[in-house]
Order: C-alpha cells, then structure tokens, then sequence
C-alpha cells in the first residue's frame, strides 16, 4: 500500500471509530431526581440506591441526576414539573399529593395507621397497590411507595402530653386539608407552608412549631430552633417515588421492569433508614438540647379527633376507612 493511500485510510478509519463510540455516548439518558431534605437523609438514601439500580439494571443508559434540599423547589412545585415534563424524578411525602390526586388523601388521616407493620402492610398490599394505579389519570406516574414516617410535634414553647398542651401553638403543617382538618380538633392553629420556608420561620418565631417524622427532624436540624420534642405519632406519613409520564413514556418495556425493581429496592432501603433513624435519633436530638415527651397521652388524641373522622367519614367513606384499619 503506497503512503498516499494509507493517509486517504485514515480518516475513514478515524469516521468508522467515531460512528461506533457516537451512539454509545447518545444513549445515556440523564435523569432528574429531586426531594426536599439532604441527601444523607432516608428521602436521600432511598433515591441513591433506585438510581444506582437503575443505572445498574441499564447498563449505563439511565443516570439520576439529585437534587437534595428542595433545589428544584418545594414538594407541590415538584410534582407541578413532572406532571409537565420539566422535571423526571421526585421522591415525595404524601402531604401535597391529595392536591393532584384525591384518592391519595385518604392515607393521610390522623390515628388510620397503628404502627409501622400495619402500614406497610397496607401500601403494599392489594390496598396500596390500586391507589398507585390511580396515578396516571391524573398525569402522574407512581412506582413504589416510600417512606416519610410517623409524624411528632415539636415546638418553642412547651411539652405536650395532651391534646389541649398543644392548643393555642402556631404549627407549621402542609399544605394538607385532611391534616389541618383533624389538627384543628386537638386546638393547634394550623399554618401551611412549604417546606423549604420551614427552618427560617421556625428561627424567627413565625410559628412555634412543627409536626414531621424523626428522620425528617434530625436531617433538617430543627433541633437548632426547637426546645420540645414530644413522641405524638399522630399521623403516619407515607411517601412516593414518582415519575413524569414523559419520561415513563420514552422508557422501554424491559427498562420500565427494571426501574420498577429498582424502585422497590429504593423503598426497602428508605424505610431501613427510617427504622435505623427512629431507634438512634433520640438520643441525637436530646444531645442537640431538645427535651423528648415520651409518655405522650395517646388516647386523649385519640378521642379529641373523633369530630374529625365524621368529616372524614363522610369525604372518604366509613367503609374504606375500615378496610384500611381491619388490616392484620
């Protein structure tokens, strides 16, 4: 082969590489993936190992993108962006849910849950799994539930054992009309509000307090700017990993399987982290200079919701509250 001929070669050669390596670096899809708390947090620990699945599961083809600490906006303007495209992947409390699906807001009531047992066994039962088939009428998609956890009053001004300890306090809750509804009956004056405004309202005194799970409360640090810490477990809080249907929409038929698997890893992992948090956390936030209320009075809460439930009787159906709660 003459000299000249070896250089006409070259650049062919150069062309045959290049259309080889050119789809391999097209075919990597980045997905983003947001939640409101850091990334060490359950919401953190859950999303890493759904995206390592998925990466994994896909041979590099799907890569998650996180956004911890609410960076792409607060929970409601999160699931906004999925339903519009902007947005791929959040992992979310149900709180702001019931705005975009109704049927969602039933998993909310105060006291449905009994432990951590029960509703898991709920969420993943027959139960759980229709209300996730509900989803995608109402432009969102659902792959598994997570895990927030059961919710805990704190506050600036005292303990609370009993319903009317927590009368008269300012509360932060979300924007959730089921919560604020039955919060009402135990004399909180509820005040809804985004996550990310919490911390700088809590510092200045906007309201006196807040009501999240323990895992929520350590990784946010609320210990900074809250005294009293009392074990209320007055609503058990699940959460959702959601996706745009978009994005779901370009995914395959094999991909979807092995996002779908992954997401179930993710939530196995999210609720270890909740059990790990809620068993170690105490300690932590009494060392942080919170005073914890153990001996809350249960049944009194108990009892002072009751004028709630027969709202909620009538908006959501006695039966399926039953059904919910006749769960072994």
């Amino acid at each position: 082969m003459t000299k000249r001929a070896r250089k006409a070669l070259l650049p062919a050669a150069t062309l045959a590489i290049l259309a080889t390596l050119l789809p391999a670096a097209q075919a990597q899809t980045v997905l983003k993936i947001g939640y409101a708390t850091a990334k060490d947090s359950h919401y953190g620990v859950g999303s890493t190992v759904f995206c390592d699945e998925v990466e994994r599961g896909t041979q590099g083809r799907y890569k998650c993108q996180q956004f911890p600490n609410s960076a792409l906006g607060g929970e409601r303007e999160q699931i906004e962006a999925l339903q519009l495209g902007t947005q791929d992947l959040l992992n979310t409390s149900t709180g702001p849910v019931g705005n975009f699906v109704p049927e969602m807001r039933i998993v909310d009531l105060p006291f449905l849950f009994r432990d951590y047992a029960h509703a898991r066994k709920v969420l993943d039962g027959e139960i759980g799994q229709n209300m996730l088939a509900q989803f995608p009428k109402h432009g969102l998609v659902a792959l598994a539930w997570t895990e927030n956890g059961f919710r805990q009053m704190t506050n600036s001004k005292r303990d609370i054992v009993k319903p009317s300890d927590a009368a008269g306090l300012k509360m932060r809750t979300m924007e959730n009309k089921v919560h604020m509804d039955g919060y009402r009956t135990f004399g909180i004056l509820p005040t809804p509000m985004a996550f990310p405004e919490l911390f700088g309202a809590l510092q200045q005194g906007t309201v006196d307090g807040e009501e999240n799970p323990i895992p929520v409360i350590l990784s946010a640090k609320f210990a900074q700017v809250q005294k009293h810490l009392s074990m209320t477990n007055h609503v058990y809080s699940p959460a959702l990993l959601l996706i745009s249907p978009r994005t779901w929409d370009r995914v395959s038929v094999a991909d979807k399987k092995v996002f779908l698997e992954a997401a179930k890893k993710g939530a196995a992992a999210q609720r270890k982290k909740v059990n790990d948090d809620e068993d170690q956390g105490l300690a932590q936030l009494e060392k942080a200079g919170m005073t914890v209320t153990r001996n809350v009075d249960s049944a009194a809460f108990r009892e002072a919701i009751k004028p709630a439930y027969v709202g909620y009787a009538k908006e959501f159906g006695a039966d399926k509250i039953k059904q919910i709660q006749d769960v072994q």
